[in-house]
Protein backbone atom coordinates (compact mmCIF):
# COMPACT_ATOMS: atom_id res chain seq x y z
CA UNK A 1 0.00 0.00 0.00
CA UNK A 2 1.36 3.50 -0.81
CA UNK A 3 1.38 6.90 1.18
CA UNK A 4 -1.24 7.82 -0.31
CA UNK A 5 -3.48 4.55 0.39
CA UNK A 6 -2.40 4.97 4.10
CA UNK A 7 -3.69 8.07 3.73
CA UNK A 8 -6.98 7.42 2.50
CA UNK A 9 -7.11 4.33 4.79
CA UNK A 10 -6.36 6.45 7.40
CA UNK A 11 -9.28 9.44 6.71
CA UNK A 12 -11.60 7.10 5.36
CA UNK A 13 -11.29 5.39 9.37
CA UNK A 14 -11.34 8.87 11.04
CA UNK A 15 -14.74 9.59 8.87
CA UNK A 16 -16.28 6.80 9.71
CA UNK A 17 -15.27 6.87 13.57
CA UNK A 18 -16.57 10.57 13.36
CA UNK A 19 -19.96 9.27 11.92
CA UNK A 20 -20.16 7.08 14.69
CA UNK A 21 -19.70 9.09 16.73
CA UNK A 22 -22.54 11.17 15.56
CA UNK A 23 -24.57 8.93 15.29
CA UNK A 24 -24.43 8.31 19.33
CA UNK A 25 -24.88 11.88 20.08
CA UNK A 26 -28.06 11.39 17.84
CA UNK A 27 -29.31 8.49 19.99
CA UNK A 28 -29.12 10.39 22.69
CA UNK A 29 -30.66 13.45 21.41
CA UNK A 30 -33.25 11.60 20.28
CA UNK A 31 -33.54 9.46 23.71
CA UNK A 32 -34.10 12.99 24.94
CA UNK A 33 -36.57 14.09 22.22
CA UNK A 34 -38.41 10.67 23.18
CA UNK A 35 -38.32 11.35 26.86
CA UNK A 36 -39.13 14.97 26.22
CA UNK A 37 -42.39 13.91 24.18
CA UNK A 38 -43.21 11.30 26.59
CA UNK A 39 -43.30 13.93 29.69
CA UNK A 40 -45.12 15.90 27.74
CA UNK A 41 -47.86 13.28 26.89
CA UNK A 42 -48.32 13.01 30.75
CA UNK A 43 -50.10 16.14 31.09
CA UNK A 44 -53.56 17.09 32.48
CA UNK A 45 -55.97 15.87 35.73
CA UNK A 46 -55.19 11.99 35.22
CA UNK A 47 -51.54 12.25 35.89
CA UNK A 48 -51.32 14.79 38.69
CA UNK A 49 -49.15 13.78 40.98
CA UNK A 50 -49.84 14.29 44.63
CA UNK A 51 -46.50 14.95 46.18
CA UNK A 52 -48.07 16.21 49.85
CA UNK A 53 -49.77 12.63 50.48
CA UNK A 54 -53.04 14.26 51.41
CA UNK A 55 -56.37 12.63 50.77
CA UNK A 56 -59.00 14.15 48.47
CA UNK A 57 -61.92 16.22 50.02
CA UNK A 58 -63.82 12.88 49.44
CA UNK A 59 -61.34 10.67 50.99
CA UNK A 60 -61.30 13.33 54.28
CA UNK A 61 -65.16 12.92 54.04
CA UNK A 62 -65.09 9.35 54.03
CA UNK A 63 -62.38 8.79 56.64
CA UNK A 64 -64.86 11.09 58.81
CA UNK A 65 -66.97 9.18 61.47
CA UNK A 66 -69.15 12.49 61.67
CA UNK A 67 -69.64 12.64 58.07
CA UNK A 68 -71.47 9.21 57.56
CA UNK A 69 -74.67 11.03 56.36
CA UNK A 70 -72.87 13.49 54.06
CA UNK A 71 -71.14 10.46 52.58
CA UNK A 72 -74.28 8.83 52.07
CA UNK A 73 -75.96 11.82 50.17
CA UNK A 74 -73.08 12.26 48.00
CA UNK A 75 -73.19 9.04 46.81
CA UNK A 76 -76.70 9.13 46.41
CA UNK A 77 -76.59 11.78 44.50
CA UNK A 78 -73.60 10.07 42.24
CA UNK A 79 -71.39 13.49 42.98
CA UNK A 80 -68.11 11.19 44.33
CA UNK A 81 -66.37 12.14 41.15
CA UNK A 82 -66.56 15.57 41.79
CA UNK A 83 -65.00 16.02 44.83
CA UNK A 84 -62.06 13.43 43.79
CA UNK A 85 -61.19 16.42 40.67
CA UNK A 86 -57.82 18.29 40.52
CA UNK A 87 -59.38 21.52 41.94
CA UNK A 88 -59.14 23.35 44.70
CA UNK A 89 -62.22 22.63 45.82
CA UNK A 90 -63.12 24.26 49.10
CA UNK A 91 -66.04 21.81 51.29
CA UNK A 92 -68.29 23.06 53.51
CA UNK A 93 -69.31 19.42 55.09
CA UNK A 94 -72.62 19.24 57.70
CA UNK A 95 -71.68 16.96 60.77
CA UNK A 96 -74.15 13.90 60.92
CA UNK A 97 -75.67 16.53 64.14
CA UNK A 98 -76.60 18.99 61.69
CA UNK A 99 -78.36 16.60 59.15
CA UNK A 100 -80.21 15.46 61.87
CA UNK A 101 -81.70 19.33 63.00
CA UNK A 102 -83.25 19.30 59.36
CA UNK A 103 -87.06 18.87 59.39
CA UNK A 104 -88.09 15.44 60.38
CA UNK A 105 -88.26 13.71 56.95
CA UNK A 106 -86.30 15.88 54.80
CA UNK A 107 -83.28 14.01 54.77
CA UNK A 108 -85.16 10.79 53.77
CA UNK A 109 -87.38 12.34 51.32
CA UNK A 110 -83.79 13.88 49.80
CA UNK A 111 -82.35 10.24 49.19
CA UNK A 112 -84.73 9.04 47.22
CA UNK A 113 -83.94 8.41 43.59
CA UNK A 114 -86.68 10.36 42.12
CA UNK A 115 -85.22 13.50 44.16
CA UNK A 116 -81.66 12.75 43.03
CA UNK A 117 -81.57 16.41 41.36
CA UNK A 118 -82.44 18.46 44.31
CA UNK A 119 -80.16 16.66 46.33
CA UNK A 120 -77.54 17.07 44.32
CA UNK A 121 -78.37 20.83 44.06
CA UNK A 122 -78.22 21.33 48.31
CA UNK A 123 -74.96 19.48 48.01
CA UNK A 124 -73.36 21.27 45.39
CA UNK A 125 -74.35 24.71 47.23
CA UNK A 126 -71.76 23.33 49.59
CA UNK A 127 -68.40 23.32 47.47
CA UNK A 128 -66.88 26.37 46.25
CA UNK A 129 -64.02 26.50 43.96
CA UNK A 130 -61.04 27.80 45.42
CA UNK A 131 -58.96 26.72 48.71
CA UNK A 132 -59.26 29.38 51.47
CA UNK A 133 -58.52 29.27 55.05
CA UNK A 134 -61.11 29.94 57.65
CA UNK A 135 -59.06 33.21 58.54
CA UNK A 136 -59.71 34.52 54.66
CA UNK A 137 -63.14 33.69 54.60
CA UNK A 138 -63.61 36.91 56.53
CA UNK A 139 -62.76 38.91 53.65
CA UNK A 140 -66.06 37.69 51.42
CA UNK A 141 -69.04 38.94 52.04
CA UNK A 142 -70.66 36.27 49.87
CA UNK A 143 -69.31 32.78 47.68
CA UNK A 144 -70.24 31.37 44.19
CA UNK A 145 -70.81 27.77 45.22
CA UNK A 146 -70.81 25.09 42.64
CA UNK A 147 -74.70 25.12 42.14
CA UNK A 148 -74.33 28.63 40.36
CA UNK A 149 -75.82 30.32 43.59
CA UNK A 150 -74.21 32.10 46.28
CA UNK A 151 -74.03 31.88 50.12
CA UNK A 152 -73.39 34.84 52.29
CA UNK A 153 -70.44 35.15 54.47
CA UNK A 154 -71.28 37.11 57.59
CA UNK A 155 -68.78 38.11 60.55
CA UNK A 156 -69.61 37.88 64.10
CA UNK A 157 -66.84 38.18 66.59
CA UNK A 158 -63.92 37.86 64.39
CA UNK A 159 -65.28 34.34 63.26
CA UNK A 160 -66.60 33.58 59.41
CA UNK A 161 -70.38 32.40 59.28
CA UNK A 162 -71.07 30.58 56.21
CA UNK A 163 -74.76 31.15 55.33
CA UNK A 164 -75.81 30.97 59.20
CA UNK A 165 -73.32 27.56 59.85
CA UNK A 166 -70.17 28.01 62.21
CA UNK A 167 -66.78 26.37 60.54
CA UNK A 168 -65.75 24.02 63.70
CA UNK A 169 -62.33 22.57 62.26
CA UNK A 170 -60.78 22.87 58.82
CA UNK A 171 -59.13 19.87 56.99
CA UNK A 172 -56.39 20.49 54.31
CA UNK A 173 -56.78 18.03 51.44
CA UNK A 174 -54.86 17.07 48.66
CA UNK A 175 -57.11 18.94 46.68
CA UNK A 176 -58.47 21.75 48.50
CA UNK A 177 -59.80 21.84 51.67
CA UNK A 178 -62.95 21.00 54.42
CA UNK A 179 -64.62 23.02 56.12
CA UNK A 180 -66.81 21.16 58.61
CA UNK A 181 -69.98 22.98 59.93
CA UNK A 182 -72.27 22.64 62.12
CA UNK A 183 -75.56 23.37 59.50
CA UNK A 184 -76.57 21.73 56.71
CA UNK A 185 -76.82 25.09 53.68
CA UNK A 186 -80.18 25.55 51.83
CA UNK A 187 -79.40 27.02 48.47
CA UNK A 188 -82.25 29.99 48.67
CA UNK A 189 -84.86 28.30 46.17
CA UNK A 190 -84.83 25.70 49.14
CA UNK A 191 -85.08 27.21 52.36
Amino acid sequence: MNLVGKFIYVLLGILLFSCKNESNNKTVDNSAIVESASQSERTGQAFVIDDEGRPTVLKVAIDSPNHTTLVAAVQAAQLENVLVNAGPLMVFAPTDEAFTALPEGTLENLLKPENKKALANILKYHVTPGNYSKEFLTTFDRLGQANNQYVKIEVINGEPMVGGAKILASIPAGNGIVHVIDKVLLPPSNE
